[in-house]
């Protein structure tokens, strides 16, 4: 089963990981089980009586440098790496057991999760998936950041980033109906530049962060490479987007844009979108659900060459 099956899913065994946050430094142990269908993904932290987060964007809360949830001051930090991954591979209800307040950072990829996935199995439940159906656009624009998500089958994500050297620009496009995320964004690891280790340490950020777990970019390029792709950098931040847009609750069936976009405003667009009620609807996958093959969004405006050129 992938991500296109017409029926919810859920893992057929539970699964067990251990590691350190991110941000924290802390160590924590996480368990996800399975979950009955049409209760989505819920968050449980057994650490504070097994008290519940929906992973919703209701309970968005600090989106700077992660994205976290939470709900009557109880916090989920780090969610975005394993949200990405249950929606890539199509896991629609899940319950994560977590004992600290932020997710094991791993190898900094989903790659671990997908792995994950594929070793027990994905269950095909009695209820029919519906997603979030995109009937007419829907964009937030920041400065030369933009995003924007327009009606499309399939659920398309084109993205292009401008990063100082040794990054600069990189753009791609990945359709998830084709299911290849397990292959082509699961495996990309978050990546840092070592100029800006200090003042994020200071911050209280990356206290976990450590050359298992991140790209390190020096000033000319990698310092523990190689890179699982040349355009390892765009390919993360597609992951995080997917992982962020999972916060609305359900796939989305368009065509979703970005660019030079953060956890901000990917949460900052979950919100618009859920609110402009006219612009989308609930609907059951086609039978015959068929890859996106509609014309390219016309992006208005300066951002509009840009916004394209990750298509």
């Amino acid at each position: 089963m992938g991500q296109r099956a017409h029926q919810e899913q859920t893992i057929a065994e539970a699964l067990e990981f251990s590691g350190v946050g991110l941000h924290s430094g802390a160590p924590v142990t996480m368990r996800l089980l399975p979950a009955p269908a049409g209760s989505g993904i819920v968050f449980r932290r057994t650490d504070l009586d097994n008290f519940e987060i929906p992973a919703t964007g209701r309970n968005v809360a600090k989106v700077s440098y992660a994205t976290s949830l939470m709900r009557q001051s109880v916090l989920i930090s780090t969610t975005e790496h394993l949200l990405s991954a249950l929606i890539g591979m199509g896991v629609d209800n899940v319950i994560v057991e977590i004992d600290n307040l932020e997710l094991p950072i791993l190898d900094g990829s989903a790659l671990p999760y997908v792995e994950a996935f594929q070793s027990v199995g994905i269950r095909e439940q009695r209820r029919k998936r519906e997603t979030i159906r995109v009937l007419q656009p829907v964009e937030v624009r920041e400065g030369d950041k933009f995003i924007g998500v327009y009606p499309g089958a399939g659920y398309r994500v084109s993205y292009t980033i401008d990063f100082p050297a040794p990054i600069g620009q990189q753009k791609t496009c990945i359709d998830l109906a084709a299911e290849t995320y397990g292959s082509e964004i699961a495996p990309a690891r978050t990546f840092g530049y070592k100029a800006d280790e200090g003042k994020l340490r200071d911050m209280g950020l990356i206290r976990g962060a450590s050359a298992e777990n991140a790209i390190i970019l020096g000033a000319n390029g990698p310092e523990n490479g190689p890179l699982r792709f040349p355009d390892e950098y765009v390919r993360h931040k597609v992951l995080d987007l997917i992982g962020d847009l999972a916060l609305a609750g359900r796939r989305l069936e368009g065509h979703v844009v970005a660019v030079r976009a953060g956890h901000a405003m990917h949460t900052a667009f979950v919100s618009r979108l859920m609110k402009d009620r006219s612009a989308w609807e609930l609907a059951h996958v086609p039978v015959d659900a068929p890859a996106a093959t509609e014309a390219e969004p016309d992006v208005n405006g300066s951002m509009g060459e840009a916004a394209l050129a990750g298509a």
